[in-house]
Order: C-alpha cells, then sequence, then structure tokens
C-alpha cells in the first residue's frame, strides 16, 4: 500500500514521535509533562497538523473500550471497599509452609485475582501485603515482588477484562468472553506454573535462608483482624474505664458495709450505664451484620457480572450496569468512590485511540506490514514466529496497548484471508504475546512500576526492585513463557 502525501506523513509521524517519546519517558527533561498529556499533545497535533479532521478524531474514540474500562474500574473500587483483597491477602499466609509455599501462593492468587481484577488492580493492593510479609518472616522482597508482578500480567491475558490491551481485543475482535477464556486459559495456567517453577529454581538458595524466622502469618492475620474489627477497639476502649470501675465497686462492696441510707442515684446511674452499654454492643453486632450482608451482595453482583460476560451480553454495559448497581446498593454519596477511579487512564486512551488513528492514516503502518506479512501467516510455525518477535518488540517499544492498536487490525485481516478460526487465533496470538512482553523488561508494564513504586512508597517497609535484577528474570521468563503459551494456543 502507497504512503500518504509527504506532508501527512512527516507531520503524522512528528505527532506519533512526541506521543510515544512521552508514552515511554514520562518524565523525559525536554517535556516532563507525563504519559496521560503526552496522549492529549499527540492528539491535538495530529488534527493541528491536519493529519485526520476534527470528526475523525473524535470518531476514533473508542467509547465500548472506555465504558468497559470505567465500569470494570468501579467494580473493582467496590471490591476493595469490601475486604476481597484483604482476603486475597489472609491466602498468602495461611497455614503458609515455607517460603517456597508463599511463592507459589503469590503466583497462583496474582495471577487469579489479576484475570478477574485486571492486573494494575490486583498490583496495587497486594504488593503491601507481599511486602509486609517477605519483611516479617525476614525473606528478601525481589523474589516475591517478581512473582506478584510477573505472574499477574500472565494471569491478566486469560480474560477480556484483564488487562487494557485486552479490553482493546475485546470491542476490535467481537470474541466472546467464555470463546477468549478457553483459548488462552491453558497457555496462562501453565504459563504461570512455569514462571513459578523458574522463580524458585534461581532463588531457591536465597529462600532456604531464613533468618531469625518469625511467625509472620499469625502476627499478620492478627493485623488483619484489628484493622477489619476496628470498628469495635474504640467501643471497648471507651467502655474499659467503666468496667474498672464497676468491678472495684463491687470488690469494694465485699469489703465495705452497704449504706442503707444511700440515695438510690448511684444505682440507677449503674443501672443506665449498663442498659447504654447493652444497647452499645447491641448496635455495633447490627451494624456488622449489615456489613457482612453488604459485602456478601457486593460479591454477587460480581459473580453476576463474570456470569453475564461468559453468556455474552455486551461487555461494556455490562461492566457499567453492574457499576451502578454497586454505587446504588452502598446507599450512599457515590462520590468517594468514584473518585477512586482513574481517569487519566480514560484521558490516555482518548488520546492514544486518536493519535494511533492518525498514525494509521499516513498508511506507514500498513505499508510495514504489507513488507512483513508474506513471513507473518499464523497458520504456519515460522509464521507465528515471525509475528511473536515483532509484537514482543512493539510492545517493549511503544507499549503493548498502542501495539496492539496498530497491528491488531492488520494482522486480523491478514489471518481472516486464511480462514475465521485463523482469524481467532490471531487475536489470541497478539493479546498473550502482548501480555507477556510485559514482563520482559521493568518498564514493560504498567503492573511492574506500580509494584516497584508502591514498594518504594511503603513507609515501614520501603523497598526498591531494581532494573537489573527484575530483567535477568524477566528475560528468559519471558521467552520461555512466551513460546509455550504460543505451542497451547489453539
Amino acid at each position: 500500500m502507497a504512503l500518504a502525501f509527504t506532508e501527512k506523513v512527516i507531520l503524522g509521524s512528528i505527532a506519533f514521535s512526541i506521543f510515544w517519546v512521552l508514552s515511554v519517558f514520562p518524565s523525559v527533561p525536554v517535556l516532563p509533562v507525563g504519559r496521560t498529556a503526552g496522549s492529549l499533545l499527540g492528539a491535538m497535533l495530529m488534527v493541528i497538523f491536519r493529519v485526520i479532521t476534527p470528526d475523525q478524531a473524535y470518531a476514533a474514540i473508542d467509547l465500548p473500550i472506555l465504558g468497559l474500562l470505567f465500569g470494570t474500574m468501579v467494580v473493582s473500587v467496590y471490591l476493595e471497599k469490601a475486604d476481597m483483597f484483604k482476603h486475597l491477602g489472609k491466602l498468602l499466609s495461611w497455614k503458609s509452609k515455607g517460603a517456597h509455599d508463599l511463592l507459589l501462593r503469590i503466583c497462583l492468587i496474582s495471577a487469579i485475582s489479576s484475570a478477574l481484577f485486571t492486573n494494575d488492580t490486583a498490583c496495587v493492593v497486594l504488593t503491601e501485603f507481599v511486602l509486609k510479609i517477605a519483611m516479617q518472616k525476614n525473606l528478601p522482597p525481589d523474589p516475591f515482588l517478581l512473582a506478584l508482578a510477573t505472574s499477574a500480567n500472565i494471569g491478566s491475558s486469560a480474560t477480556l477484562i484483564g488487562n487494557p490491551q485486552n479490553l482493546v481485543i475485546a470491542a476490535k475482535s467481537k470474541i466472546s468472553f467464555g470463546s477468549f477464556l478457553v483459548g488462552i486459559l491453558p497457555a496462562m495456567v501453565i504459563g504461570t506454573l512455569v514462571n513459578a517453577l523458574m522463580l524458585l529454581c534461581m532463588y531457591w538458595k536465597v529462600l532456604s535462608i531464613q533468618k531469625d524466622e518469625e511467625d509472620g502469618s499469625s502476627h499478620l492475620l492478627s493485623i488483619q483482624k484489628d484493622e477489619e474489627d476496628g470498628s469495635s477497639h474504640p467501643l471497648l476502649l471507651t467502655t474499659m474505664p467503666h468496667c474498672t470501675s464497676l468491678n472495684l465497686q463491687e470488690r469494694n462492696s465485699n469489703f465495705e458495709p452497704m449504706d442503707i441510707q444511700s440515695p438510690p442515684a448511684t444505682v440507677n446511674g449503674d443501672a443506665n450505664h449498663v442498659e447504654s452499654l447493652r444497647n452499645r454492643l447491641t448496635s455495633n453486632e447490627t451494624s456488622r451484620y449489615k456489613r457482612i450482608l453488604w459485602k456478601s451482595c457486593v460479591y454477587l453482583i460480581t459473580i453476576g457480572m463474570l456470569i453475564s460476560l461468559l453468556m455474552g451480553l455486551n461487555m461494556s454495559w455490562t461492566a457499567i450496569t453492574a457499576a451502578l448497581a454497586l454505587v446504588v446498593l452502598d446507599f450512599k454519596d457515590a462520590r468517594p468512590c468514584l473518585e477512586k477511579v482513574s481517569y487519566s487512564l480514560l484521558i490516555l486512551f482518548s488520546g492514544m485511540f486518536i493519535t494511533i488513528d492518525g498514525f494509521n492514516k499516513t498508511e506507514i503502518p500498513s505499508t510495514l506490514w504489507d513488507w512483513m506479512e508474506p513471513h507473518a501467516k499464523v497458520n504456519h510455525a515460522s509464521g507465528i514466529a515471525v509475528l511473536a518477535v515483532v509484537i514482543l518488540v512493539f510492545s517493549n517499544v511503544a507499549s503493548n496497548v498502542p501495539t496492539v492498536l496498530l497491528l491488531g487490525g492488520p494482522v486480523a485481516a491478514s489471518a481472516a484471508a486464511i480462514s475465521a478460526a485463523e482469524e481467532k487465533k490471531s487475536w489470541l496470538i497478539l493479546a498473550w504475546v502482548s501480555t507477556v512482553a510485559g514482563n520482559l523488561s521493568l518498564f514493560g508494564s504498567a503492573a511492574n512500576l506500580i509494584v516497584c513504586e508502591q514498594a518504594c512508597r511503603d513507609s515501614d517497609r520501603g523497598y526498591t526492585l531494581s532494573f537489573w535484577n527484575h530483567l535477568k528474570f524477566g528475560v528468559p521468563s519471558t521467552i520461555i513463557v512466551t513460546a509455550i503459551g504460543l505451542i497451547l494456543i489453539r
């Protein structure tokens, strides 16, 4: 396919280059405005340079993807409020049999939670638990943080709501939720297990050395129990002095004769206090049961959303409906919960849609694909290998979501010319490779950066996961897990 006019090609390439630089290096000294502003800047330049018209820019924004992303974020906020992730954190240390067992648990829980609640959400809420357990057991955090980040990426590949690039594939491919799950699940399960075994092999000696081992499991469980029952603590603290006073009075009554002439006000006051205490305890017990009921309803609504997705209902409207059902169920001002939604991510996606659409208008991506297509046929093993390498490189150079937006259409069209089954397979390959590619380096995916930043920000247990420690494990893990997945995807 021929390139567009020279002016459009040059100006479109400049706009896309600015977007790419700010996406990969959000704090570049020349213009440290971040990824979201860089995305909007790239979109604005595409319109100013007349690569696309304003109407084309608005049309490029994929509302179903934004709706699905918004809905899943709101659901995740209410799941966190309902202590879902605290329960997952408890599973990490429940009857743990040592460091090796803990590493395997982190891999499995991270992978499963990422598939259901997105990898970024899982990393945000689980990093604190992982770091806390590692420090309490006096273990090096590196293997556990790596297990969390890499397993989150691998696990998120299994569902269409697991990560942002899969949300794009959900809207573009029209593959049903169940069909996608069946196609990728074997690769995800085996990939997670292989990734865990590689971590065990690399850190076996380190994990076998436990200095001054502590019973971190019971300590963590008690802390979490205190956090969950924290509402009852002030009541206990405020009533303890009164209870002590009552006890002292009872003890004194054993040694001092009762003054029959004393006024009944004291007895009435004690009776009133006991009655007040009983009412407060009853009220606290009622509140606890109400919260348990509310949490159960939150979990049921989430399960209903997942069942609806498996049944093939519209994904974006299903997620939005579940989100609004949770808002109504909460029966409170939704503003505090809605403020936790990452609106900057929605803006980032909007700008990215416009920028990628403008770059596609230059015909540069289609021209490159025309040159590459004969060597990347998905019905041949060599073609799959070439396609996987291209996706792997693009995902680490341009990030995985832009890679899916750029390559998704051409790759699917090429595979559709062979058969409908090959078209579906091409989307699955794109989802698998672009997701696992995030494990190659620390900057390969947002989940990696989230784990690193969350670990650094921890006020009590701050720890830095270095680029090189991630790279020396990420490279072999990415290559081996990707290859295994490509064999299993059908």
